[in-house]
C-alpha cells in the first residue's frame, strides 16, 4: 500500500506548491517541480524514484504533449516552419560547441567532450508547453515555433548521438542511413494514418455501447503514436504530440480535450513534474560545483542565444526571439535519457553523471520563471513591436 501514500503526498504537495508559486507571481509548474525536489531524496526523502513513478510519469508527459497537440493551431505551425527549423539548428549548434568547449577545458577525452555537447543540445518543451498553456500563449507565433523546433531538435540530436556512438565503437551496429530512414518512415506513416485512419477510428468507437468510447479511442491513438515513435528512434512525446494534432482535425477534438485534461492534470502530469525533482541529489557535488555552475550558465545562454538567433533571422522581434530561445532552454526528460545512454555506453564520464543530471534539472527549473518574465514585457516594448 506504499504507492497509495506516495500518490497522496504527490497530489497534496504539488497542488499546494503550485498555488504558492502562483501567489508569488510565478507559473504553477515551478512550484510543482520544486515539490519533487522537496519530497525526494534531496530534502525529505518521502518519495523514492522507482518503476511505479517512472511509468506514471511516462504516461503524464505523453498526455501533456498529446493535449498540446490537440490545442495546436496547425495553420500557425505551417506558417512558422522555417522559423522552427532555424531555431532548432541554432539551438543545437551553440550548445554543442559550448559543451565541447567545457569538456575540453575540464580535461575530458575528446569523445567525452563531444558527448557533453550532444547532451547540451537536447531540448524538452514539455515544461515550456505547460507554462505557455497557463499563460494562454500556446497558439501564439512563439508557442507554435517552439513546438515545431522541438520536433526538429529531437530528430537532429538523435542523429548526432547515433553518429557519435558509431564513430567511437559503442554502437557500431548503428547505420546512419537506417536511422534517417526510420525517421522518414515515422513521419510518412504518422501523416498517412492521421489522414486515412484516425477519423475512421474515432467514428468506429463513438457508437459503441460502453462508456467514454471517444476518449478511449483517443488514448489508444495517442499511445499507438508514442509507441511507434519510440520504435522508430524518436521520442515518444513527438508521437503523442502528432496524435493530438491528428485528432484535432476531427469533429471529436472538443470532447477529447475536455475529458482528457482532467485525467492528465489531476494525476499523471503531477507525477511527471515530481519525477523530475526526484533525480536531484547533492552527494559529492561540492567537489564539482565549478563545473556545475559553468555548465548551467552555458546551457541557458547557448539555447537562449542559439534559438533566439534562429528566430531573429526569420523575422521575429527581439522580445519574441528571446521568448522562443527561453522556451528551448529546458532539457527535461530528453536530456536525462541521453545522459543515461551516455553513461551506459562510456561516452559520459561516470564521476560527472550526477553533475550533468543536476544541470538538466536546473535548466528545467529556470525555464518557467524565465518565460514568465519575458512574456511580461513593459508596455513600451509591446507598443514598439506593433510599430
Amino acid at each position: 500500500m506504499e504507492f497509495i501514500l506516495t500518490l497522496m503526498l504527490i497530489l497534496l504537495f504539488t497542488k499546494l506548491a503550485g498555488d504558492l508559486s502562483v501567489r508569488l507571481g510565478q507559473p504553477a509548474v515551478l512550484g510543482k517541480l520544486l515539490a519533487g525536489i522537496i519530497l525526494g531524496p534531496a530534502v525529505l526523502g518521502w518519495v523514492q524514484d522507482g518503476e511505479f513513478i517512472h511509468y506514471m510519469s511516462e504516461i503524464g508527459v505523453l498526455l501533456l504533449m498529446f493535449i498540446a497537440g490537440l490545442e495546436t493551431d496547425l495553420e500557425q505551425l505551417r506558417r512558422n516552419w522555417k522559423s522552427a527549423v532555424a531555431v532548432a539548428v541554432g539551438g543545437i549548434v551553440l550548445p554543442f560547441l559550448g559543451g565541447l568547449g567545457i569538456g575540453e577545458a575540464f580535461g575530458f577525452a575528446y569523445h567525452n567532450s563531444l558527448f557533453l555537447g550532444v547532451a547540451l543540445s537536447a531540448t524538452s518543451v514539455s515544461i515550456s508547453v505547460q507554462v505557455l498553456k497557463e499563460m494562454d500563449r500556446l497558439n501564439s507565433p512563439e508557442g507554435t515555433t517552439i513546438l515545431g523546433a522541438a520536433v526538429v531538435d529531437d530528430i537532429l540530436v538523435v542523429i548526432l548521438l547515433a553518429v557519435l556512438m558509431s564513430f567511437f565503437g559503442t554502437g557500431s551496429d548503428i547505420s546512419l542511413s537506417l536511422l534517417i530512414g526510420k525517421k522518414v518512415i515515422f513521419f510518412a506513416v504518422a501523416l498517412l494514418f492521421a489522414w486515412l485512419l484516425v477519423p475512421r477510428i474515432m467514428k468506429w468507437f463513438a457508437p459503441l455501447r460502453v462508456t467514454e468510447t471517444t476518449v478511449t479511442a483517443a488514448l489508444i491513438i495517442c499511445f499507438a503514436y508514442a509507441y511507434f515513435a519510440e520504435r522508430m528512434g524518436m521520442a515518444g512525446i513527438i508521437g503523442s504530440f502528432m496524435a493530438g494534432i491528428a485528432i484535432a482535425q476531427t469533429s471529436f477534438k472538443h470532447v477529447v480535450e475536455t475529458k482528457v485534461e482532467p485525467i492528465a492534470y489531476s494525476l499523471f502530469v503531477l507525477v511527471f513534474f515530481v519525477s523530475i525533482g526526484l533525480s536531484v541529489t547533492f552527494e559529492g557535488i561540492g567537489q564539482q560545483i565549478g563545473f556545475v555552475v559553468i555548465l548551467f550558465v552555458a546551457s541557458v545562454l547557448a539555447k537562449l542565444l542559439g534559438g533566439g538567433m534562429g528566430a531573429r533571422l526569420t523575422g521575429f522581434s527581439m522580445r519574441s526571439s528571446a521568448i522562443i530561445g527561453a522556451g528551448m532552454v529546458s532539457r527535461g526528460e530528453v536530456a536525462l535519457i541521453i545522459a543515461a545512454t551516455g553513461l551506459e555506453s562510456g561516452l559520459l564520464v561516470p564521476e560527472y553523471f550526477t553533475s550533468v543530471i543536476i544541470v538538466v534539472i536546473l535548466t528545467t527549473l529556470v525555464t518557467p520563471p524565465l518565460l514568465k518574465a519575458l512574456f511580461r514585457a513593459p508596455k513600451e516594448a509591446r507598443i514598439a513591436e506593433k510599430m
